[in-house]
């Protein structure tokens, strides 16, 4: 199984203190992910160039796109599920992950499960942006599963690196991330099941020309 972790921040500065909360949530799931015996990768909007203005990946002519969109396609298209790890924005989910995401067609993420992954540094955790995500992640074509994971005071739960500033709180957390990033392993496991049977029957994604979701 491998995955991506797709992480929901861009912000590289203070305030907020600490900086860059987001990563160590992300590194705290690749921590579980890694001890599940799971091949994962980080993907840092910071380390990605999108283009602007804005313009997608698939309206570029086939094999034109920017170098770095075209891997990062190539990566999406070979995952066998997403982590995706948002803070809250007015209720909704972080705009630099949503912009990260649009660059691609559902195509690319069809028929692969993902997890949702949310965080705040005050008492909600997120949860409300989690609500917002599933609408989305569905019209993506990577639904999410149904256990979610909301980490509030994240600053408090972990450290820069990802682990537990008290061991103490290590089992209660692991056992929390796990009920969702098992439930993501056992759902990517039963869509490469279908992939490998040749038994995956189903429509064409939708790629580019919104058209195709017209009624009759």
């Amino acid at each position: 199984m491998n995955f991506l972790i797709f992480l929901g921040t861009e912000r590289d500065s203070t305030p907020p203190h600490p900086a860059r909360l987001g990563l160590r949530v992300a590194r705290a799931c690749a921590r579980r992910l890694d001890a599940l015996g799971l091949d994962f990768r980080t993907i840092d909007p910071l380390e990605i160039a999108l283009p602007s203005p804005f313009k997608p990946h698939f309206s570029y002519a086939q094999g034109k796109a920017p170098e770095q969109l075209e891997n990062l396609a190539r990566q999406i298209r070979a995952a066998d599920g997403y982590v995706m790890v948002s803070p809250e924005y007015n209720h909704s989910m972080s705009p630099a992950l949503s912009h990260l995401l649009n660059h691609f067609g559902s195509s690319l993420f069809s028929y692969k499960p993902s997890a949702i992954v949310t965080y705040s540094a005050g008492q909600w955790g997120g949860a409300r942006a989690a609500v917002n995500m599933r609408t989305y992640l569905s019209e993506l074509g990577c639904l999410p599963v149904s256990a979610m994971v909301h980490v509030p005071r994240a600053q408090e739960v972990f450290e820069e690196d990802g682990a537990y500033p008290q061991e103490a709180e290590s089992a209660r957390w692991d056992d929390y991330m796990d009920r969702t990033l098992l439930q993501l392993k056992w759902w990517a496991t039963a869509a490469e099941t279908q992939r490998a049977a040749g038994t995956l029957d189903a429509p064409g994604a939708f790629t580019k020309d919104p058209s195709q979701r017209n009624a009759p």
